[in-house]
């Protein structure tokens, strides 16, 4: 029995949703280099690849006010100087994902569970201009019946509203379904959708132990799921 059917009671989930940055792809080269880019363009210091990496992963506007404040930490930004800086960053960061890198192990495992015909769905909150180009240019768009960004409903995770709507399009009842993550945010939000988690060691957590945030089962590759648990 693999870990996987582990999770299920020895059968294997209809539905499995993925987040996307830190999980499936390696994107903060190519976030960090527009975020730079930004900073410069406001005649700010560059932040660099290992803080930017600690302020992914609740949305490209987030990003953008911890970059402005130089911390995790950003209430004091003002709601137009964020918006002046988000413009900059769209801009800089539709340019190239040639840094992105497709982890070890993820093309193997969404092949596995494509060929015993799960559902897959991404589930990021990336804005949504950018999945389905980055999913392409990845490898990756063909695996994927659906995609919700960060901007196609209201919400975004930690709310679970994203991944209720893809329960809902699927058909698929929560207790059928799993989703995996990398991220505090990616762990509530299932927990939310009372739906299973399973969490990635290597992801963006803002710098803590994804284990610390309670998820199914915690991974540092995507292929121990279809190992013997």
């Amino acid at each position: 029995m693999t870990r996987l059917q582990q999770l299920f009671g020895g059968q294997l989930p209809r539905l499995v949703m993925f987040d996307l940055d830190g999980t499936l792809v390696d994107s903060v080269p190519d976030l960090a280099a527009a975020v730079d880019k930004t900073l410069h363009a406001l005649g700010r210091p560059a932040a660099g690849i290992e803080r930017v990496r600690d302020w992914v992963g609740n949305g490209a506007r987030v990003l953008v006010r911890r970059a402005l404040a130089g911390d995790l930490h950003h209430a004091h930004i003002g709601e137009s100087e964020a918006s002046a800086a988000l413009e900059l960053f769209m801009a800089a960061y539709a340019e190239s994902h040639a840094l992105t890198r497709v982890y070890p192990g993820v093309t193997e495992t969404l092949d596995w569970l494509r060929a015993r015909d799960i559902a897959l769905a991404i589930v990021t909150n990336k804005p949504q201009r950018f999945v389905a180009p980055l999913l392409d240019e990845k490898g990756l768009c063909g695996y994927f019946r659906w995609i919700v960004g960060g901007d196609t409903l209201p919400q975004q995770k930690p709310d679970p509203a994203a991944l209720l709507h893809v329960l809902k399009h699927a058909q698929v009842a929560h207790h059928q379904a799993l989703f995996i993550g990398d991220s505090r945010s990616d762990v509530l939000a299932a927990k939310a959708a009372n739906v299973p988690c399973v969490a990635l060691s290597y992801g963006y957590n803002h710098g803590r132990p994804i284990a610390e945030e309670g998820p199914a089962q915690v991974l540092d590759d995507l292929r121990q799921l279809l190992l013997p648990g």
